[in-house]
């Protein structure tokens, strides 16, 4: 998020809402600045996949609120990404290292979730936690790359960073509900098989999209 350049962003309905735009003039008023915002996901992030990995270790009651509280701290995590850019760009915050503070944290981010959910999911679980992990931060790669070559910002899915995020925010909460019917249909395992599957996808489509946009501008300038 440079001072000079305009930042191109992911497409999110919620920004154009008046919750959020309401929310981010609170925050930027309240002395909340973009590149803490930004590093305040990581320390959701962080939290959610403790509480994945701490669901081994308790028991029902506790383990039931903890996939719970894994949900919303995703979803906080989701909420600290929409923020900082909008009280960067709207509260006029930006500044010339906002854009590695915008990048780098998500791919902590992703990792730290990713991970959690494979350890969470049993010893079968954890290389599929690691495969997510790589494959998430992966999709971005893409994306920036492209965008380094002068090729367009790609969001393209099915399993960009918010579609990751709405399946294990939903999984963490399926897999509380298996725990009080006390059955298991291996949620997690199966929501990380989705979500490496789906990152595939992702990474092919964006690659094409990148390759096939640069060939037709003859590359960057």
């Amino acid at each position: 998020m440079t001072n000079n350049q305009p930042i191109v962003r992911r497409p999110i309905r919620a920004r154009d809402t008046k919750w959020a735009a309401a929310a981010a003039r609170w925050l930027a008023r309240a002395g909340f600045r973009p590149n803490g915002i930004s590093c305040l996901s990581v320390v959701c992030a962080g939290f959610a996949g403790a509480c994945l990995i701490g669901t081994l270790y308790v028991g029902v009651g506790l383990k039931v609120a903890l996939y719970i509280a894994a949900a919303a701290f995703i979803q906080l995590r989701l909420l600290c990404n929409l923020f900082d850019g909008m009280v960067a760009v709207e509260g006029g915050f930006k500044t010339k290292s906002g854009e590695i503070y915008n990048e780098f944290p998500d791919r902590i981010s992703d990792a730290l979730i990713m991970v959690g959910a494979g350890y969470a999911a049993g010893k079968c679980g954890h290389e599929l936690g690691w495969a997510a992990a790589t494959l998430s931060v992966i999709t971005a790669y893409i994306r920036t790359l492209g965008a380094a070559a002068g090729a367009s910002q790609c969001f393209y899915g099915p399993m960009a960073k918010q579609q990751r995020m709405f399946v294990m925010t939903l999984a963490s909460l399926i897999a509380a509900g298996e725990v009080i019917a006390d059955k298991s249909f291996h949620v997690l395992v199966m929501t990380l098989g989705i979500i490496i599957l789906g990152c595939i996808v992702t990474i092919i489509r964006r690659t094409c999209f990148v390759c096939s946009e640069l060939e037709r501008s003859g590359g960057k300038v």
